[in-house]
């Protein structure tokens, strides 16, 4: 496994060692010892996956306090457009963003620690995306920052007439 550092601390892209051959391709998407090896020591306990169609835009969520969730995300079928930002406190890079497009074909994933909000939108016809955390789901803890907020700008590679956005995230506040 291959980590590639963005330009925001301790936001990293994983990339997977893949065995192709005539069969088709093996690869490990996730082993601790591995990441342990690299420096990178999450406890992850639970795993959320989630099938949307193309244009769906999910966030920018995330959980605060002690129940802040660092996420591993990756795609397993289709194409999506990844999104993090950052929002810690006394952040150097607060308010700023980074995306990548994720794809069962490119097999990258995007590790998101706590104190960022994350979303994604969908970029193929359907994709499925499984994302590991190191905290549980705690409702009176989420939160989340309006996917349209002006200051943040963020490009999300389709036109905003073929976005699917749910009433929930549209109610998000801006940064």
């Amino acid at each position: 496994m291959q980590i590639i550092k963005t330009d925001i601390p301790n936001l990293l892209v994983l990339k997977p060692r893949v065995f192709e051959d005539e069969r088709g391709c093996f690869f490990e998407s996730y082993n601790k010892k591995t990441l342990l090896n690299l420096g990178i020591d999450i406890d992850f306990v639970q795993d959320n996956q989630s099938v949307s169609t193309y244009g769906v835009l999910r966030g920018l969520h995330f959980q605060s306090g002690e129940f802040a969730q660092t996420k591993l995300v990756r795609t397993v079928h289709g194409r999506i457009l990844d999104v993090a930002v950052d929002l810690r406190e006394g952040s150097a890079t607060y308010g700023a963003h980074f995306s990548i497009e994720l794809s069962d074909e490119n097999k990258l994933q995007l590790l998101v620690p706590k104190g960022f909000a994350h979303g994604f939108v969908v970029l193929s016809e359907k994709a499925e995306v499984l994302y590991k955390c190191d905290e549980y789901y705690n409702q009176p803890s989420e939160g989340g920052v309006r996917y349209d907020d002006p200051t943040l700008n963020i490009s999300w590679g389709i036109p905003h007439e073929d976005m699917v956005i749910n009433e929930k995230d549209l109610l998000l506040p801006y940064l």
